[in-house]
């Protein structure tokens, strides 16, 4: 469903990303893992369609998103980890104006929107300005927002960032929905190595643009040869001493 093959992303003399390739199946949860500053935000823009890759290719569902990008956007549900709000609209007017940029016939928005509202607890504060809405709430709302069309692909980037244990939970379980029960391929970034280790199938670790690790958790800890039980103490190992590039330190690509 989510198809990368040698993606390279440069600025100038950095690379910020180097020929990176991996998959992501319908219905699997694939944790995308890496210190700050490996390449996780910008790999995550690439799939969003809000960076150009400088070589390579993606595609989402079987469409390039270079020669197809509107195919390839109308299955993809995105939620950024520094969501934008008009926060002089209430919740539903948000929803409802989401549902109009998807062209979305009118009573099929309502009825999605009052589902999805229902789904994150919010449908109490439909009619609530969004300004008034706790940092969680905020959180949840784009997560709607990004669900509304029913997307085939779901990208998320810290998606458990200002949420109490209780979202937590909640979003946990409907991602987990999602892949199990509508075959969403869901793609996360995230810091959380709870939140990986309890949630994903897979996961990748991506250090100075290269991903240097994939698999399950058990995969990884084969392939590193560690006796780590623990992800938090596994990933420190693996990303410990890993020299960048030439290209990435600024020398020639």
């Amino acid at each position: 469903m989510i198809k990368l093959e040698h993606v390279n992303k440069n600025y100038r003399k950095h690379q910020a990303v180097a020929d990176l390739s991996l998959t992501v199946n319908s219905g699997e949860i694939y944790g995308f893992l890496g210190p700050n500053g490996a390449g996780k935000t910008t790999t995550i823009r690439m799939l969003a369609g809000a960076l150009a890759p400088s070589s390579g290719s993606i595609r989402l569902g079987g469409f390039d998103l270079a020669s197809h990008p509107r195919e390839a956007k109308a299955i993809l549900g995105y939620i950024p980890d520094r969501p934008f709000l008009y926060e002089k609209l209430s919740g539903r007017e948000f929803l409802d104006f989401t549902a109009d940029l998807y062209r979305m016939p009118k009573d099929k928005g309502e009825s999605r929107s009052r589902e999805l509202m229902e789904l994150f607890e919010l449908w109490d504060w439909r009619e609530e300005l969004i300004e008034n809405y706790s940092h969680g709430m905020k959180q949840r709302l784009i997560m709607s927002g990004a669900l509304l069309p029913s997307p085939r692909i779901l990208v998320v980037d810290e998606p458990m960032v200002g949420l109490d244990p209780r979202g937590a939970k909640l979003v946990m379980g409907i991602f987990r929905r999602l892949a199990r029960e509508d075959g969403v391929a869901v793609f996360i970034s995230t810091h959380t190595m709870s939140l990986a280790s309890r949630l994903c199938d897979r996961i990748g670790i991506i250090q100075h643009g290269r991903l240097i690790s994939e698999g399950t958790e058990a995969e990884l800890r084969r392939g590193a040869g560690s006796s780590e039980t623990d992800l938090e103490d596994l990933f420190l190992e693996l990303t410990t001493g890993v020299e960048p590039p030439a290209s990435a330190a600024g020398g020639k690509k």
